[in-house]
């Protein structure tokens, strides 16, 4: 019996999308990495061994540009439409049979391509919802509150303020414990110094 039939071969181009998209999302795991490699291999492999057409790569481009047009449109119902059916269709006739037929199950096509656009389109717009949003903390209303080091802070080290751990520099050395109060500010990285006379003077 072939294992690497249409529906193998049209499953790996599948996996493959997937692990790519979650390795650019979450990066610097290596285990999804190597994945998406292999499933790329595998799916550039079987795009080599079986016929497949062309033109429908060429559908499936065209399904995730409207896809990216769903999302970035607030009626996005039509667009996410018309790229789900390009989906389907791209997927269903990627492959072809010796007589130039479906070689993808249309059944398999249609439940795999609705699946992962509804996945995609839930992650993508809650990821886009995430980055319009106005940040929740004022940095800038540190300034003045007082906390305490976690480590031995100067060119760099970690503060306690506000109930958060902070990224923090002081103009002089102060160890890890030792109370300080916010004078400023960097970006992210909070400018504090001693509260008591125990530590270094600055």
């Amino acid at each position: 019996m072939e294992l690497l039939t249409p529906d193998v071969a049209y499953f790996l181009l599948v996996a493959a999308i997937v692990l790519t998209s979650l390795a650019v999302v979450t990066p610097g795991t290596g285990v999804l990495e190597v994945a998406a490699f292999i499933a790329l291999g595998l799916t550039g492999y079987a795009l080599w061994v079986l016929p497949f057409n062309g033109w429908a790569l060429v559908i499936l481009a065209l399904g995730a540009g409207l896809f990216v047009q769903a999302v970035r449109k607030p009626r996005a119902a039509g667009w996410l439409a018309a790229a789900t059916a390009a989906f389907i269709v791209g997927s269903v006739f990627l492959f072809r049979t010796p007589q130039g037929g479906m070689a993808v199950h249309p059944g398999l096509a249609i439940v795999v391509s609705a699946s992962i656009g509804g996945y995609f389109w839930i992650a993508i717009r809650k990821a886009l919802e995430a980055m319009r949003r106005p940040p929740l903390q004022d940095m800038d209303a540190l300034v003045g509150q007082v906390g305490e080091t976690r480590t031995r802070v100067h060119h760099e080290g970690t503060v306690y303020v506000d109930g958060e751990l902070w990224s923090a520099r002081s103009p002089c050395p102060i160890p890890p414990g030792h109370p300080v109060r916010v004078v400023g500010r960097e970006g992210f990285v909070l400018i504090v110094e001693p509260v008591s006379e125990t530590a270094q003077p600055c």
